[in-house]
């Protein structure tokens, strides 16, 4: 009864990927067995050329399939943050002018950080759905209350140091 399963997209994504390697397994053994098959068969001498002279004809083996590239979107988020460099940022000096809105920019895209590389990841751990990692949300909330009874603490110790200090 699927109905109150819950659905694992890392587990799915693992199975979709061992039958994929189930599927390439079988062709290496294919190819590997038609190999087999070609050295098995008798080689012939030719009686043409002389023993020295005689040379193995090969078929060079080229790749199977086309390598597949995933787009690397990081590259042009990068390239798009750097300014255009045009004769309209110089001045007659040869001076760059001072672009206002380009160092509004960067100056947000400071306190922003980078963008994740890989943001469904990054949606899975916010959320907690990845079994056994607790949700980014907890981790916030621990590393703030931890923070915030170190600064108590912290004061408390001040205000004792203050208070010896004041009697004598």
């Amino acid at each position: 009864m699927g109905l109150f399963k819950k659905k694992d997209p890392i587990s799915e994504r693992a199975r979709l990927l061992n039958a994929e390697i189930a599927v390439l397994e079988a062709q290496i053994e294919k190819l590997g067995a038609h190999l087999q098959e070609r050295t098995t068969q008798p080689r012939l001498r030719s009686t043409a050329l002389p023993s020295g002279a005689r040379t193995r004809s090969t078929v060079p083996a080229g790749p199977l399939h086309t390598p597949v590239f995933e787009t690397n979107d990081y590259q042009r988020k990068t390239a798009s943050l750097e300014s255009e460099v045009t004769p309209q940022h110089f001045n007659d000096l040869g001076v760059r002018k001072y672009d206002l809105a380009a160092a509004l920019r960067r100056f947000q895209s400071y306190l922003h950080g980078p963008t994740a590389h890989n943001p469904k990841l990054v949606s899975y751990l916010a959320a907690g759905s990845i079994k056994g990692l607790r949700p980014l949300r907890y981790e916030k909330r621990v590393a703030r209350n931890r923070f915030i009874a170190l600064c108590v603490a912290l004061a408390l110790l001040a205000w004792g140091i203050a208070a010896v200090f004041i009697r004598q």
